[in-house]
């Protein structure tokens, strides 16, 4: 079979609609990948699409990973299985409100990095990953027997930059890699957009929510008179911790923004399911403040995050429905939904004394950053010795991001949080000379899109002021939480201090369920060793979802370090997901 673009899509030479909806394989747990399939399917799709986080495949330099969540190539031919094409974005950057927009944090332990532009250093970590990437890809090409049809070059690199160079690069590295299916580039629908993220050979398309037949008119400027896609048709939207509730768009008006579309050319649903931002993998934006992303990005999509229909499911079935035969689909029934109870503390220690069996201290005169110390995610805490004062009447971090927790002498004693780590903080403790200073850093979420993408180090990467003085000689003790098999919990605890506290239950029957973190303060929770996410008493998002598939027949259990000291006496696992 061969996909081509002239005046239309064409599919072995007949005309070919494209109706797409997007799933990232990265944020659905692999059981559950069918049943979203089936359903886009059965909506009336022909087409899936997905992102490729490079920061997923290759979480360390040269260390690949293609297993479970992150099986691409097995979701492709699932997709396949299914009777779906594929649209693939492999490009370096894929924005998509995670972690860095996909690049990996350790690019940021290099001094003088730059990303998404010809800087030979990005370039040869580039070409190292595709070296890995593009063979896996290649054969699943559809002139090649496999369903993909198309793949995108970069990003919305036209609201980021203008160097066309580099996307050139990118586009003659994807075709010696052995990509012949055509490329795309997809941007803001603006004329600047267009122009500053499009490059000869490599078709132009456009993502918006709104005023299909006006964006449509500004890609046709850019496209020749060829077919028009909508890339990212954006049905919903994000949420941020602080942010005033779960956002929305009315069925009603995504239906009827679909219909403009389809009128005109081919769409993709951004989102067609979100899924979750699962472990720390969430991004977040920076205008005038830091927003960090939910764990959840149900993203308001034609599936809730634990694949529910919707609304909107039946209306752009219905919509899609003028413009092809629906294929006669079994829908899957929907996943049981299980309320568990109230779960008490089981166990409980405390961070400081924890802190030796998790993590390794490494000593530096002067404080570094978790990148420049081999850590992505996570959290890391920062010890030295107050020897030269009896009294702190001011500190200040330079270069710090994003939230920081000061103890002395196991004492909490101040929280900084974003734009408060630009600016000294007046402090009036007394304490013994040699005091122990702890200052609990954590990674939010790297930023995910515009200019600040190359000023994510997370920690402390310039230096501590203690009254107006640069204390040296550190102790930093990385805590990306991934050994929790190693916590001790006869080891003691102390209340008001960040903790790990475990939870057990059993499951007679598998279902999907809502972890209700009501009454408790901040941090992030682990169901049997797999990392859930991010909570936080500030919502707007008050449940974590927990996928059944992750749930074991029996007993199971539950880990949370909470960062704050504010505790409950247990959990509640619910039947029913409160996004705000």
């Amino acid at each position: 079979m061969k996909f081509e673009i002239r005046d239309q899509f064409y599919l072995d030479g007949s005309p070919f609609q494209i109706i797409s909806g997007a799933i990232h394989y990265f944020r659905v747990v692999p059981a559950c990948w069918r049943d979203r399939l089936e359903k886009l399917l059965a909506m009336g799709c022909n087409t899936v699409e997905t992102y490729i986080p490079w920061n997923l495949h290759e979480p360390k330099k040269g260390a690949f990973c293609f297993e479970g969540m992150a099986d691409v190539e097995g979701f492709i031919r699932l997709a396949q299985e299914v009777g779906l094409y594929v649209i693939v974005r492999p490009s370096p950057y894929i924005c998509a409100e995670w972690e860095l927009g996909g690049l990996p944090a350790w690019l940021l332990a290099e001094e003088g990095m730059r990303l998404r532009v010809s800087y030979p250093p990005f370039l040869a970590h580039v070409a190292d990953y595709y070296r890995e990437l593009l063979p896996r890809l290649a054969p699943l090409q559809i002139h090649r027997g496999g369903p993909v049809i198309l793949m995108q070059l970069e990003n919305e690199y036209g609201s980021y930059g203008t160097d066309r160079g580099y996307l050139a690069w990118l586009r003659d590295q994807l075709r010696a890699g052995g990509v012949s299916v055509p490329l795309i580039t997809s941007d803001g629908a603006s004329e600047e957009c267009l122009a500053g993220g499009t490059v000869e050979g490599v078709w132009p398309t456009c993502n918006f929510g709104s005023q299909a037949r006006e964006r449509f008119q500004i890609l046709e400027k850019f496209n020749g008179g060829g077919p028009l896609l909508c890339t990212e048709l954006w049905i919903g939207w994000f949420d941020a911790w602080g942010g005033d509730g779960h956002i929305t768009t009315a069925p009603e008006e995504t239906a009827a923004e679909l219909d403009r579309v389809l009128a005109r050319g081919s769409v993709n649903f951004y989102m067609f399911q979100g899924g979750t931002n699962f472990g720390f993998m969430n991004g977040s934006n920076y205008s005038d403040r830091l927003t960090p992303d939910v764990t959840s990005y149900d993203y308001d999509g034609v599936l809730t995050e634990d694949g529910r229909l919707t609304e909107k499911y039946w209306r752009c079935r219905a919509v899609i429905s003028r413009y092809r035969e629906i294929p006669e689909v079994r829908l899957p029934p929907p996943a049981r939904r299980v309320d568990y109870g109230f779960l008490p503390v089981r166990e409980r220690v405390d961070l400081f004394a924890a802190l030796e069996d998790l993590s390794e201290p490494v000593e530096s005169v002067w404080p570094r950053s978790m990148e420049r110390l081999g850590q992505s995610y996570g959290y890391i805490l920062y010890r030295a010795a107050l020897d030269t004062q009896e009294r702190m009447t001011r500190i200040r971090l330079l270069g710090a991001n994003d939230r920081a927790q000061i103890f002395v002498e196991q004492k909490p004693a101040a929280t900084l949080y974003d734009r408060e780590l630009l600016e000294e903080r007046p402090m009036d403790l007394a304490f013994p000379r040699g005091a122990e200073l702890d200052i609990l850093v954590e990674n939010m979420g790297r930023v995910n899109f515009g200019p600040l993408l190359e000023n994510q180090r997370k920690g402390i990467d310039g230096a501590v002021l203690v009254n107006g003085r640069a204390r040296h000689g550190w102790r930093h003790y990385p805590l990306p939480l991934d050994n929790l098999d190693r916590l001790d919990f006869s080891r003691g605890w102390r209340a008001g201090l960040p903790a790990f506290y475990r939870f057990s239950f059993f499951a007679e029957e598998i279902g999907d369920t809502f972890l209700d973190f009501s009454g408790w303060g901040k941090g992030c929770a682990f169901l049997n060793g797999f990392h859930l996410g991010r909570f936080w008493e500030i919502g707007p998002q008050r449940r974590l979802y927990i996928p059944g598939p992750l749930l074991r027949q029996g007993e199971n259990e539950l880990i949370l370090f909470e960062t704050e000291g504010r505790t409950g006496p247990g959990l509640v696992l619910r039947d029913e997901p409160e996004l705000g």
